[in-house]
């Protein structure tokens, strides 16, 4: 399929939004940022083009002031915090986590305070306090100590869980660009785009939660690239999405 056949059912669902008279909020997140580079400006660079906002999920452990003073000036970007190291405690029989059941809560909550200091230091104005679990996985026993940790807000995948939403305002993202389990690149660009289509059929039914794209800048390839170059010029052909701040959904 061209490209303009591949995005026309995004067109149509916005137009429909249009004819509605109502507006649809995306927000962009992309994990795993530690430091200045190609990729890192790629993405600034395309958020820049199309006045899109962008929240970087950086890992604390492994980041320092060489990002940070890359980062500086740059108002549309806020920094969040990827844990602690983004290391796995799983056992190899079980999904990878690094804020899983594995250890001692004293422990986790000890690394997302030091985390949490650590950037909100080094990234001032650009800091968000908003947890992003590492592979979106965190123990539910972790989640009544993040207020008092000085975490607003937590983002994970999917739609919002009630027993996470007790306790912290809930960001999600819902479409991945990266095919994880299959090639570890983009996904299907009409696998995409529907993806996108059903979660603004939900909204448009009843739901005000943002559409939340995940990226991850480091991994893409060229299709990732491409399809978020066009991910943003079809939003910004029209007034039925727009891209909104982590800081305006806190």
């Amino acid at each position: 399929m061209t490209d303009d056949a591949v995005w026309r059912p995004l067109r149509a669902e916005l137009a429909r939004w249009i004819h509605a008279n109502r507006c649809a909020r995306f927000w962009l997140r992309d994990d795993d940022a530690v430091k200045p580079g190609d990729a890192l400006e790629q993405l600034l660079a395309l958020g820049k083009k199309h006045t899109v906002p962008l929240t970087l999920a950086v890992i604390p452990a492994n980041t320092g002031e060489a990002l940070a003073i890359r980062l500086r000036g740059e108002e549309s970007t806020t920094v969040a915090v990827h844990g602690w190291s983004h290391k796995n405690h799983a056992p190899s029989h079980e999904k990878k986590q690094e804020l899983g059941p594995h250890r001692q809560l004293s422990t986790m909550t000890g690394e997302l305070r030091s985390g949490f200091a650590f950037l909100k230091e080094q990234f001032s104005e650009r800091f968000v306090p908003v947890l992003v679990p590492p592979w979106n996985r965190i123990d539910p026993l972790l989640l009544p100590e993040l207020a008092t940790s000085g975490f607003e807000g937590l983002s994970v995948f999917g739609r919002v869980k009630a027993k996470q939403a007790a306790f912290l305002p809930i960001i999600n993202t819902h479409v991945d660009l990266m095919d994880w389990h299959g090639t570890g690149g983009c996904r299907d660009h009409g696998e995409l785009v529907a993806a996108l289509v059903g979660e603004l059929q939900q909204r448009f039914d009843g739901s005000d939660e943002p559409v939340g794209i995940l990226t991850h800048h480091l991994v893409h390839d060229e299709s990732a690239w491409t399809f978020l170059r066009m991910l943003f010029a079809v939003t910004a052909e029209t007034p039925g999405g727009r891209w909104v701040s982590i800081r305006e959904l806190l």
